[in-house]
């Protein structure tokens, strides 16, 4: 069962590379978030829950792996990078490999750090700094970032980005940092 759900991440990350999103998305922005929190907070679990030693391999404190994670998704979406990423290249591979990077060492900490609490901790940090960020594009009276990529404004295109975020990463993580604090709660169970 356990490799099904790493299988599962293989599948989905197989699937945000080769399905034709650009042709669902009318937008560009959307399409990067639909791939940032796929990668972040759906493949990676995944991942971390099918593959036990690959999620042991960057299992870090939970507390270090999410301040990782929020440096790489706050730096991402500064627009001069978030500018760079779009253009493709090397800026694009770089920004995919350290979603990708910074979702296994959040989720490895979380999930597999022996550390329920901490765990939570670090998953319902990332859920608030992920709503944060989310509200931000909704709210922002412009697009942030037409002019470093070199399109015309897309406000609409940006506010449903950050409902994408909050859509999908805030109940993730927060169900996840839930669970984990259940689990801290549960009474020692003996094995005698």
């Amino acid at each position: 069962m356990k490799a099904a759900l790493g299988y599962a991440g293989v599948a989905g990350l197989a699937a945000l590379w080769l399905l034709p999103w650009e042709v669902w998305f009318a937008t560009d922005f959307p399409l990067h978030m639909v791939r940032h929190m796929g990668l972040v907070a759906v493949i990676t679990p995944l991942l971390v829950l099918g593959f036990p030693a690959l999620g042991t391999a960057f299992a870090l404190s939970p507390l270090a792996g999410a301040v990782i994670e929020f440096l790489v998704v706050w730096g991402w979406h500064v627009p001069a990078l978030h500018g760079a990423a779009d253009g493709g290249g090397w800026a694009f591979v770089a920004e995919q490999g350290s979603f990708l990077l910074a979702g296994l060492l959040v989720w490895g900490g979380a999930l597999r750090g022996g550390q329920p609490l901490a765990g939570a901790g670090a998953l319902l940090l990332t859920s608030m700094h992920m709503t944060l960020l989310g509200a931000l594009m909704i709210l922002a009276p412009r697009d942030l970032y037409a002019a470093v990529c070199g399109r015309l404004p897309d406000l609409g295109g940006q506010q449903l980005g950050g409902l994408l975020m909050l859509g999908i990463g805030t109940p993730i993580y927060l169900v996840a940092g839930l669970a984990l604090v259940g689990q801290a709660l549960q009474p020692e169970r003996s094995t005698a």
